[in-house]
Parts: structure tokens; C-alpha cells; sequence
């Protein structure tokens, strides 16, 4: 596994090594031992999977609060995405910024996005599942949103957002601006 650091360091961008022959291919998918070398400690809970069936579709940008504040590796099983990380803690040389990566089924790219960032992804072909292995269980009261277009971030998503499929709650979501951030730089365990 090539693990790599993006623009804010603590994101990290881990591309999966494939072993391939005439039947295939065979990848690795999780190893406790290489991510904690490159500082991924997590005890991963949970696993969830997303479909989006629609090209431009946008999911986030979500966080949840502490205590149930989560770490996210991403991966995309099938189709790609645009997947971005929002500095979200107070105190962070990184505050406000954000990095992008294009992660699909073809370039095994994973993304580590530890707790304190907001997450989102845009799907950038039909039928795209992705996958995120977390840290923390989901709970409902903990969960957050910023607009995924605000312009304070200024985001570059890789699409028009006026053509962004949004479900009720992104639409919805509050400024960055309003955004009364829970997270404090140096906090997240």
C-alpha cells in the first residue's frame, strides 16, 4: 500500500496495491499494520456502503459532533468520485481549507479523513458505490451539515453545482459562515 499525505497532512491518500495474473486481479483491501505505520490507528466499528445512481450526485458535507465524532477511510467499489475533506477544527493552521481526490474502482485510491473534518463526495459516473469504514457508530443526534457549495470554502467539485443531485438534508444545510464548529484542533483522539 503507497500511503501518501495530501495538502493538509492528516488527510492521507492510500492507494491499494493489485496483484494480478490471467484470472484477475487480487487487492488487499485492509491492513491494520501498514495504515498504523503511517499513523491510521483506528478501530474501525463500522462499515458503510453508498449507491448513487446519477452522475453530479453529493453527498455532504457531513460531520458528526463529538462524542460520536467519526474517522472515515473511503474507498469507491465501483465508479468515481471527487471526495473532499473540510479542516473543521478550530485552531488548525488548516482551518477553513479543504483538498480534494479523484478516487475510483480503477486507481485503488482510499482517503483518510480523520474526525474533526467534514466529508463530501461527488460521483462523477452512474451506478458509483462507495465504501467507508469508520471509528465511531452513527448517532442521529450528533450529526451535522455545511452546504456543499458555500462559497466561503469555495470547493472546486468538479461540476456544475446548479446540476448537483441533492437529497433534502444537503439542501438544506447551514452556511459555513454560521457554522458554530465542535471540534478544536489537537482535540480528536
Amino acid at each position: 500500500m503507497e500511503i501518501v499525505a495530501t495538502a493538509i497532512p492528516e488527510v492521507l491518500r492510500l492507494t491499494l496495491r493489485r496483484w494480478r495474473d490471467t484470472r484477475g486481479a487480487f487487492v488487499e483491501t485492509w491492513n491494520a499494520r501498514a495504515c498504523a505505520a503511517a499513523g491510521v490507528t483506528a478501530a474501525f466499528v463500522q462499515d458503510n456502503l453508498s449507491w448513487s445512481t446519477q452522475t453530479g450526485a453529493v453527498r455532504g458535507l457531513h460531520y458528526r459532533a463529538p462524542p460520536h465524532a467519526q474517522g472515515k477511510l473511503a474507498r469507491v467499489a465501483r465508479g468515481r468520485i471527487r471526495d473532499v475533506a473540510v479542516d473543521a477544527r478550530r485552531g488548525s493552521p488548516s482551518y477553513g481549507r479543504w483538498v480534494a481526490e479523484t478516487l475510483s474502482a480503477q486507481n485503488g485510491a482510499r482517503l483518510w479523513i480523520l474526525r474533526g473534518f467534514l466529508h463530501g463526495f461527488v460521483t462523477l459516473e452512474p451506478d458509483t458505490e462507495v465504501a467507508c469504514k469508520v471509528d465511531a457508530f452513527y448517532d442521529r443526534d450528533s450529526d451535522g451539515a455545511v452546504r456543499f457549495d458555500d462559497p466561503d470554502l469555495a470547493i472546486d467539485w468538479g461540476i456544475d453545482p446548479a446540476a448537483a443531485v441533492l437529497s433534502d438534508k444537503d439542501s438544506a444545510a447551514g452556511a459555513w459562515a454560521d457554522f458554530v464548529s465542535p471540534f478544536v484542533h489537537g482535540a480528536e483522539p
